[in-house]
């Protein structure tokens, strides 16, 4: 690795230790910290004045171009399912299946199922009303009991409730989305290296079960007693109102509402697969699977079913609607500038600088692939650029080594590409923004989540790979 490289590594540290001392010790809002910290980044890196607010502006749009629209239909959505009392009907119908005790494991197998066709984003804003409707949920039962039933007894008096229930539903979404096709980074890594699509899914969900459990319930039971987020209350009125309902939704019709997208984006995955040459079935399979259509098409269907089925007015459900956009105005503003930090390190060449550091160790190629992919995500704070370069790399090692089990090495990258999400990751944003936390609890339970999730998932790969 050259003496720039080098360089080109200490400034993005340094970027980010200052992006951290703006937001924690001078408070300076994130937005703005981000902003600040993109510029000095590529200016101290040689990228260019004018390339660097290019960077920066293309990393905002392409990032609010696709997250800013998501976060948008699916808090509208949220919002219809919370007014309506969906949100609240699958919350105490699982309450009452599982019982406080397994709330996490509830939670986790859900985020799981939803999670399957669906990116990480568009996962987080659907079970986003359902986890703090059942977190609130969670605390009136253990109140009710005094603290003094045997769930109330084993989670302790000072767990968090939003934790306890949201840290297993974004492990499972976060598992999902970075080992288990039709996730674009699986799919990436997997067309990269050449390696069997079936066997890759396969091999990805007998991972994802055990990384899951261990990330998630585990790891959110034990951190829910030491982490305690407080979401806005202007939040929690968007989407987890808590009242009586006159009239809410059965819950086949609201699990059928949720799952809609899901299952949109689901044909597309299907057909893609079944049908490899062009034609009209797999056109109109394309458009309504598209993410951004399949969710209009449920916030649609929602303002019947959560709406005017329910006896509401067109000026009522087009209130709610309107209504649903305020909370989400400042936290896309965050992750939009969270991407324009990431575009700013990914021009300014410092992927480049962690592929070269990592081609030559020496290591065998898992480790390498892993490794690789972990050194992007923490300089860029992109799981999919992250993949995407780290497959790339790792193409000239496994032609070399013809033994090599490419989906194995698939899995690796896609482990790497979750390793400690953090201030140039939108998500670290997201989740920040939405559960009220500070960098510092964000850092303590969603970014240490991460870090199983990668290391959990890395070991088990290793371990698959002397069986198969």
């Amino acid at each position: 690795m050259s003496a720039h490289d080098t360089e080109l590594l200490l400034y993005a540290l340094l970027a980010i230790a200052g992006i951290v001392i703006l937001i924690t010790v001078a408070k300076v809002h994130a937005f703005l910290a981000l902003t600040a910290g993109s510029l000095f980044v590529g200016l101290i890196a040689g990228h260019g004045a004018a390339k660097t607010v290019t960077s920066f502006e293309n990393g905002v749009g392409s990032t609010l171009g696709y997250v800013g629209v998501i976060v948008a239909l699916g808090t509208m959505l949220g919002k219809l399912l919370a007014e309506s009392g969906g949100a609240q009907q699958i919350a105490e119908t699982v309450l009452r299946a599982s019982g406080v005790r397994r709330v996490p494991w509830a939670m986790a197998l859900i985020a799981m199922l939803v999670g399957i066709p669906l990116f990480f984003e568009i996962g987080v804003v659907l079970l986003l009303p359902i986890i703090f409707t059942m977190a609130r949920q969670v605390e009136a039962t253990r109140e009710a009991a005094g603290r003094s039933g045997p769930g109330a007894m084993a989670l302790g008096a000072a767990t968090s409730s939003y934790l306890l229930v949201g840290i297993p539903a974004l492990a499972g979404l976060s598992v999902l989305h970075g080992l288990v096709p039709p996730h674009p980074g699986p799919l990436t890594a997997i067309n990269a290296l050449g390696a069997s699509l079936g066997t890759t899914l396969f091999y990805g969900l007998v991972i994802a079960v055990p990384t899951v459990i261990i990330a998630g319930p585990l790891f959110g039971t034990w951190i829910a007693r030491r982490v305690h987020p407080e979401p806005s209350e202007e939040l929690l009125e968007t989407i987890a109102t808590e009242r009586k309902y006159e009239n809410p939704p059965s819950f086949p019709l609201t699990l059928f509402t949720i799952l809609l997208p899901v299952a949109l984006m689901l044909i597309r995955t299907v057909v893609d697969v079944v049908r490899q040459k062009p034609s009209t079935v797999k056109s109109v399979a394309d458009f309504i699977g598209d993410p951004v259509v399949a969710l209009l098409v449920a916030v649609f269907f929602a303002m019947w079913a959560f709406g005017f089925a329910r006896g509401l007015d067109k000026s009522k459900v087009s209130q709610f609607v309107g209504a649903a956009l305020a909370p989400a105005a400042g936290i896309l503003l965050i992750i939009g500038a969270g991407g324009g930090f990431k575009q700013v390190l990914v021009d300014s060449g410092i992927g480049s600088a962690i592929a070269k550091a990592a081609e030559h160790t020496g290591l065998s190629v898992l480790v390498v692939a892993w490794l690789v992919a972990v050194l992007i995500r923490l300089a860029t704070g992109s799981a999919t650029v992250a993949t995407v370069t780290a497959a790339g790399i790792v193409v000239p090692l496994v032609t070399a080594h013809p033994g090599t089990n490419r989906p194995l090495v698939a899995l690796a990258v896609g482990c790497g590409s979750l390793f400690f999400s953090h201030v140039n990751d939108a998500g670290f944003w997201l989740v920040k923004e939405f559960f009220g936390m500070t960098v510092r609890q964000t850092i303590e339970s969603w970014s240490v989540m991460e870090t199983i999730v990668s290391v959990v998932g890395f070991l088990l790969v290793l371990a698959l790979s002397t069986v198969v």
